[in-house]
């Protein structure tokens, strides 16, 4: 056969690949989330093997199972802990008066609003209450608890379903490490099998330290947030909730910082609606400010290094490209999978086709 009929082959190939992902995504979704849950539960089972007393080593099925169970464990306690907390902020944010809140922030609005104005091209036509009611508005109806716990509670089903899947899946990949990988290998040609395996290992390690790293990083920009938020005058309810967003959030790098601050300031005015803006709104919004900007300088020194620099290895250039154009894509959950995908695609071009030299200098420091 030549060349241009394996590349015809080639693409007839990806495209019923990718027509079968897409059937199929749910499934795809159970195996990656397994994938993603081995790899932060891979340090515990392996752990657990070294375990010895006397003669008796701990078997790789219970070494998983116990993982497993671990795993488990912690989201139950994580949701049975902060879910209470965040349905209680919701339903108060659902309770506050948007016309009352806009007319106790009239001043400020007002003397915004003229600043505004001076500078736009609608002029005097600009009206900032309005946009500010609009959108408060809907900030509001997302908290609208029973909605969401309604559509929940449509679709218990099919969270057992999901959650079984993935519990079984994930047992399986704490058991045998080599089990996703022998999976994937069995799908390529026996030439290119040493090249695959190869690629697995790399995408394994860089990926196994990005996500235990990133958990760790998550949990303590949250309790960072928390504390600081607490010291300044937030209930403590409140901060919960504030530093719990900010910390997922911190999962983007660079855009995810200020969405978790943004999200913090909105919480601390409508908490604190009630009060006078220039006496307390406006210094509280100031020592909010100075926690997290203090918080990211101490995630930038000492959490960030310690993940990026010994997984992705990029430049901050690059991941802030890829972000960018991941955001644009899919939004906040593209945002949260561009630097591990970009890590795949970077590992899988320098294994195959590092004959190029745009390639080469991309993945020169993996």
């Amino acid at each position: 056969m030549n060349g241009k009929g394996k590349y015809i082959l080639v693409a007839i190939g990806l495209i019923i690949l990718g027509l079968m992902v897409w059937y199929f995504s749910n499934i795809v979704a159970y195996i990656l989330i397994s994938v993603v849950l081995s790899f932060i539960g891979r340090p515990v089972v392996d752990f657990l093997n070294k375990v010895k007393i006397k003669k008796w080593t701990c078997p790789p099925a219970l070494s998983a199972g116990i993982t497993l169970i671990l795993l488990w464990f912690v989201m139950v306690m994580f949701f049975r802990t902060f879910i209470p907390m965040v349905a209680a902020q919701a339903e108060e944010l659902s309770t506050i008066d948007v016309n009352a809140a806009a007319h106790s922030l009239e001043e400020p609005i007002k003397n915004l609003e003229t600043l505004i104005a001076k500078y736009s091209a609608e002029g005097d036509d600009f009206n900032l209450k309005a946009v500010v009611i609009d959108n408060f508005t809907s900030f509001v109806k997302i908290s609208d608890v029973s909605s969401i716990f309604g559509s929940l509670a449509g679709t218990l089903g099919n969270i057992f379903i999901a959650l079984f899947s993935i519990s079984f899946i994930t047992f399986f990949f704490l058991k045998d490490s080599s089990l996703f990988s022998g999976g994937v290998v069995l799908m390529v040609p026996a030439k290119h099998e040493e090249g695959v395996r190869h690629v697995l290992d790399s995408i394994k390690n860089l990926l196994m330290r990005y996500f235990v790293g990133l958990f760790f990083e998550v949990i303590l920009v949250g309790f960072l947030v928390t504390i600081g938020l607490s010291i300044v005058g937030l209930p403590f309810g409140t901060a919960v909730v504030v530093g719990l967003f900010a910390g997922m959030m911190n999962v983007i790098p660079y855009i995810g910082p200020i969405i978790g601050a943004t999200f913090g300031m909105i919480i601390g005015i409508a908490t604190n609606i009630h009060a006078d803006f220039y006496t307390e709104i406006l210094p509280l919004l100031g020592y909010m400010a100075l926690v997290f900007a203090c918080v990211q300088v101490i995630d930038n020194i000492l959490f960030q290094p310690l993940i990026y620099s010994n997984s992705v290895n990029a430049h901050p250039l690059e991941i802030f490209i890829v972000i960018i154009m991941a955001g644009s894509m899919a939004g906040i959950i593209g945002m949260m999978l561009a630097i591990p995908s970009y890590t795949i695609l970077r590992v899988i071009a320098k294994e195959f086709f590092n004959q190029y030299r745009f390639v080469k200098k991309l993945t020169q420091n993996i």
